[in-house]
């Protein structure tokens, strides 16, 4: 390898399935490469839907031995959620799933205390059931939190295990609601008057900072010659991809599509105002002071698993098909909390649609083009209420993440937005992740420099907007009742 190129881990962790790439960074080149992929299983027991972390940790393990030499590791995953240790630092039970109906009825305990749009003004999250916050409330009383001593959200607890040192990420930790926007530093008031004990968590890093080498044991498991270097990311997915964003001083909305879609703009502040509130956008914290101003949307999660339910079919050909059913016949609200839960998502969506007096998809492939039309119609509804509430216009979409792999959604995503889509990279988050650890070992530039190798590297393709936005107005309408 020359010596101008450098190597990263980028430990990239999925609902479905964690992977570890190695990311190769030289002066005008960015290449990335999968050395290996591990299954996510939840598993359900007794006392609900948990986390295999300790499965996670030995395929993370696993990665990094076939990674092969490496100037540092960072590791990004899904939000919210944590391990609690003991005094000892010793795992207090698998990490509860954020899918995991403790939650329940639990919000309206919280507004009870501390009102909802108060809570917004200081926090500016969205509500979603399973923010951290809600969930260390489910947990008062019970014996496993009564014996923490230390909490950490699951990418700095694997970085833990990894290192023997103990951080919270600021980026994932602006999805906790416990940290204020403004000041980039936790919500001390929000934790008093709920009573959350903000000493659970250890120390602020942000996405660059050192987060400790590999310990002895691991180079020894792994195959790897110290020292290696832990680099905190933007342990948020999201964050990550977000920084992976191919943009060139353009104004831009951005989609991250996989599970979830997350649609909205990148700012320079919060919008903290009642009506962004009621709108459910949230105001999560990215990389050198921006703001993630977006909302949550089911994301592709909806035909996962109609996937699943019709027992894994071809999806090409599946696609194929739905592109050829009539566009719009049926549209189903895609952040209706309704879809959150696994299980018998195709008779949920029929459902839907003949609560709401629509013709009803039978087919496979009329139930995927119900869901593709319904995602781009709420990616439509993101992108414009985002723009409105923060008063800041978007030329253009990029669509980052899995999504990309979709030219239909792609394509339906810009005829409902009336805008161009730009697609990729598809790994968005893993190159996110590549890109932040080089930065801070000083092989690339600032944030628009990361943007401007990635435009340079990465394919993209670009998606003109079809047809006019009348269908896709008459379609909102008809999903609001109008």
């Amino acid at each position: 390898m020359s010596a101008d190129v450098t190597s990263y881990a980028a430990v990239d962790l999925g609902a479905s399935s964690g992977r570890v790439m190695v990311g190769r960074v030289g002066p005008d080149s960015l290449e990335l490469s999968e050395v290996h992929r591990f299954p996510n299983r939840p598993v359900r027991v007794p006392e609900g839907l948990r986390w295999d972390v300790l499965g996670l940790y030995a395929g993370v393990l696993a990665g990094l031995g076939a990674a092969g030499p490496v100037d540092s590791v960072g590791i990004d995953s899904w939000a919210v959620d944590y391990g609690l240790l003991d005094a000892d630092g010793a795992l207090l039970g698998n990490p509860v799933h954020y899918r995991d109906s403790r939650t329940d009825g639990v919000a309206e305990k919280v507004w009870a205390t501390l009102p909802a749009e108060e809570l917004y003004a200081a926090t500016g999250l969205q509500y979603a059931p399973f923010n951290t916050l809600y969930q260390l409330t489910a947990a008062r009383g019970s014996a496993q939190l009564a014996q923490a001593e230390r909490l950490l959200l699951i990418p700095d607890l694997l970085s833990y295990w990894l290192t023997g040192e103990q951080g919270t990420e600021l980026t994932n930790a602006s999805t906790t609601q416990l940290i204020d926007p403004r000041t980039r530093d936790w919500a001390h008031g929000v934790a008093e008057r709920l009573g959350i004990d903000l000493g659970l968590f250890a120390p602020l890093r942000r996405p660059g900072d050192p987060a400790g080498v590999l310990r002895p044991e691991v180079l020894e498991e792994t195959g790897l010659t110290g020292p290696v270097p832990v680099t905190a990311v933007g342990s948020h997915d999201t964050a990550s991809a977000v920084a992976a964003v191919p943009a060139d001083g353009e104004r831009f909305a951005y989609i991250c599509t996989g599970t979830w879609s997350l649609a909205g703009l990148e700012l320079d502040a919060p919008v903290l105002t009642e009506e962004s509130r009621a709108a459910n956008f949230t105001n999560e914290l990215g990389l050198d002071g921006t703001v993630r101003y977006l909302r949550n949307i089911m994301g592709l999660w909806l035909l996962q698993e109609c996937v699943r339910a019709w027992g894994e079919p071809d999806l090409g050909a599946l696609l194929l098909e739905a592109a050829e059913v009539p566009a719009l016949r049926s549209v189903v609200d895609a952040g209706d909390a309704a879809f959150l839960a696994p299980g018998r998502m195709p008779e949920r969506i029929a459902e839907a649609c003949r609560a709401s007096g629509q013709p009803v998809p039978v087919s496979p492939a009329e139930v995927t083009r119900c869901i593709l039309d319904s995602l781009a119609l709420a990616h439509r509804k993101a992108v414009e209420d985002a723009q409105r509430l923060a008063g800041q216009q978007a030329d253009v979409v990029h669509i980052v993440g899995g999504g990309t792999r979709n030219a239909l959604l792609c394509q339906l995503t810009a005829d409902a937005c009336g805008l161009p889509v730009v697609a990729g990279p598809t790994e968005a988050a893993a190159l996110g992740n590549v890109l932040v650890q080089a930065r801070a070992h000083g092989r690339v530039g600032d944030l628009a420099g990361m943007r401007r190798l990635l435009i340079r590297t990465q394919p993209l393709t670009r998606y003109e907007p079809r047809g006019g936005t009348r269908p896709w107005q008459a379609a909102q309408a008809r999903l609001a009742g109008a």
